[in-house]
């Protein structure tokens, strides 16, 4: 489903792309994006959003036009890159679902933004839960995607005061995309809890000053003062 108007909201649906990679050998370029967004003032308020790859794509028109979405106590499964794209994203006491793509080292990747250098909200993950069927310690928070090697996409993720399970992979969740560092990104944690939030230098965190400034109403506030949240 694509979504191009503004100011549109969904309750209480189901949105999945039921692709079945084990039936399909034959196709390799596996993607099963559910929904895509490219509008501003989206919400979604307890709505599941089921695939495997590309799961949820929430966008904007253009590159340099930002679009806000703010998704309520949803649930979102998939496994590569499955929540990803150039959109302002909160997601607000959210669960997040890893899938087990039968690997004993990489079972994907929970985001891939692709944000525009010149926003700095990308994807919020608040008061959320990440939570997985994949093996412990196989699966990453998150990697930069640059769409067509765009210099300007500089991923921006901040998972805060969220529960993350045993399937992140404890001392380096973030990794590069392609020739892309994740060093380059603008990811940071903040006051997480549950065995796949472990101390480690390759794990930046917020202080609480810059936590503080870094909410919900901030992300979607945009130049209109919009304010979804309930």
């Amino acid at each position: 489903m694509t979504i191009d108007g503004h100011d549109f909201s969904a309750r209480n649906l189901t949105f999945e792309n039921a692709f079945d990679e084990a039936a399909h050998p034959e196709i390799t370029n596996r993607q099963a994006v559910a929904v895509l967004t490219r509008a501003d003032r989206i919400v979604f308020d307890n709505v599941r959003f089921l695939g495997n790859q590309d799961t949820l794509y929430v966008n904007s028109p253009a590159a340099d036009v930002p679009a806000r979405v703010y998704l309520r106590k949803c649930y979102v499964e998939g496994d590569v890159d499955f929540i990803f794209g150039r959109a302002t994203a909160v997601f607000d006491r959210c669960r997040v679902h890893s899938l087990d793509r039968g690997s004993a080292t990489n079972n994907g990747y929970v985001t891939a933004a692709s944000t525009s250098i010149a926003n700095p909200y990308g994807f919020l993950f608040s008061e959320s839960t990440l939570t997985g069927t994949a093996p412990a310690g196989t699966v990453h928070l998150g990697r930069p995607w640059h769409p067509s090697n765009d210099p300007n996409a500089i991923a921006q993720v901040l998972i805060r005061d969220s529960k993350l399970g045993a399937h992140i992979i404890g001392a380096a969740p973030w990794t590069d995309f392609g020739a892309f560092s994740w060093r380059d990104a603008r990811y940071a944690e903040y006051a997480n809890r549950g065995p796949g939030a472990v101390a480690s230098v390759d794990r930046p965190q917020l202080d609480a000053a810059a936590a503080a400034a870094m909410t919900p109403e901030a992300y979607l506030a945009g130049a209109d003062g919009w304010n979804p949240i309930r």
